[in-house]
């Protein structure tokens, strides 16, 4: 009797073996002109075959590069981080220096993202410090912004559309738990100030507004002994009570976090925020399940992710909450301008547990009007992340076009598609085909030239 693959290994979420750079074997439909830059996606790849949890692959970055209407040519690359050098070597042992007790964050996957940030890209992850690559996905190492880094980098920094500042934080094992950075728009941290938390929280995104930063303080925690013991390190706790605190994004080494309680939950990935008319509230919006690994890692029962609004009185300290649908997605996004401001439109992925789903849907909410539209993929195909790409002199939030990478499962293929953001029920507006499969993976970014 053969042994059962994994999730995180089936279907497209097997890896692939090679590292290739090749020309697109075709593209259906047309190529906006406009399009000068390169769609890059990350994700868990690992090198062995093998690893015990999606989040544990090596990360491997894949571009396609698009000039004036034409796909010039696609590239996958692996992140050239110690666990990429040591296949197979435990992370924990590459890491942890026992004699100081240290941990050398420059032990990373490196598989979860890739952002732009002062003429530089990093792919990151959130146990360790980001690495930079090249446009063409050579590793340059990793980066501490001169040093000012000394604790991880969430894989989901945000880039104020305003000041272009980059707003993150760092989550650790021991104390101090969480630190909140503010760094330039020139790439220079600007700002370091420790949030003040109970215990380590796995604290997986966040959200901003125009003038605060939220934070999610949620059930999953590290159990130290269960780690010891060779354990899953993370576990659901009832006990702890689940939290988003506020916190202004300037504020001093002294201003307080204001805490707001929120029914128990885990929140993956926020969409936005932004505050309200007069300050008085922020409303925040992201995808829930109800809990999460309540009996070990390998739980998947706590039920699937739904797009979520959570609306914080800054008055009385009230939170109403609301699912904003109960079909399973993941994945949000919202048009780069409207990070952090009042929007309308968001966007998400629709969401399986099923190792090969018949297809996949690409979802496009209303937060105003209300309602959704959708993308329906053709039976056999199913995509990730859809990224919004603004149109140039882009009138507004759904002015653009969505980027996905699509496996196609009857030909082994994949493609890039590329879908009118206001039309999104409409045939893509173009798929550029490559002669390989491009499995599975977390999130990635378009970068114009």
């Amino acid at each position: 009797m053969s042994e059962t693959v994994p999730l995180h290994l089936a279907g497209n979420n097997a890896p692939v073996p090679d590292e290739v750079t090749l020309e697109p074997s075709g593209v259906v439909g047309e190529i906006p002109a406009e399009l000068r830059g390169q769609f890059f996606r990350n994700g868990p790849n690992p090198r062995t075959g093998w690893s015990p949890h999606s989040f544990a692959g090596d990360g491997m970055i894949h571009t396609i590069a698009l000039d004036g209407g034409r796909a010039r040519w696609y590239r996958n690359r692996y992140v050239r981080t110690p666990l990429y050098e040591h296949p197979g070597t435990s992370r924990f042992a590459l890491a942890f220096d026992q004699d100081s007790g240290r941990i050398d964050y420059r032990v990373t996957t490196a598989n979860t993202h890739l952002i732009a940030h002062a003429g530089r890209l990093f792919a990151l992850e959130e146990g360790g410090f980001p690495y930079e690559v090249t446009p063409d996905l050579a590793t340059i190492g990793p980066h501490t912004f001169d040093g000012a880094l000394r604790t991880p980098m969430t894989a989901h920094p945000k880039t104020c559309p305003i000041t272009g500042e980059l707003l993150f934080f760092g989550y650790q094992l021991r104390p101090p738990y969480l630190t909140y950075y503010r760094a330039s728009a020139a790439g220079e941290i600007v700002q370091t100030r420790v949030v003040d938390v109970p215990r380590a929280t796995m604290m997986h995104d966040f959200a901003v507004t125009r003038h605060h930063v939220i934070f999610m303080d949620l059930p999953v925690v590290f159990d130290r002994a269960q780690a010891a013991a060779g354990g899953p390190p993370w576990r659901w706790d009832d006990a702890h009570r689940a939290r988003f605190g506020v916190l202004a994004r300037t504020a001093g080494a002294d201003a307080p976090v204001r805490w707001f309680d929120v029914a128990p939950c885990y929140v993956w990935h926020t969409m936005n925020a932004f505050e309200g008319p007069g300050g008085d509230t922020i409303t925040v919006t992201g995808t829930r399940v109800p809990t999460l690994w309540r009996d070990g890692a390998g739980d998947l029962e706590g039920g699937l992710p739904v797009a979520y609004r959570w609306t914080l009185d800054l008055r009385s300290g009230a939170v109403a909450e609301e699912p904003l649908d109960d079909a399973p997605s993941e994945y949000p996004r919202v048009a780069g301008p409207a990070l952090g401001l009042p929007h309308r439109y968001g966007y998400t992925t629709s969401f399986s547990l099923d190792a090969e789903p018949d297809r996949s849907e690409i979802y496009a909410y209303d937060l105003v009007g209300g309602g959704r539209a959708v993308h329906r993929l053709p039976p056999g195909r199913t995509c990730g992340e859809a990224v919004f790409v603004p149109k140039s002199g882009s009138a507004g939030e759904n002015d653009g076009y969505l980027m996905t990478f699509v496996h196609d499962r009857r030909t082994g293929t994949s493609h890039l598609a590329i879908l009118d953001a206001a039309d999104l029920a409409a045939p893509p507006l173009a798929e550029v085909h490559v002669p390989v499969r491009i499995p599975a993976g977390f999130h990635g970014n378009w970068i114009p030239s």
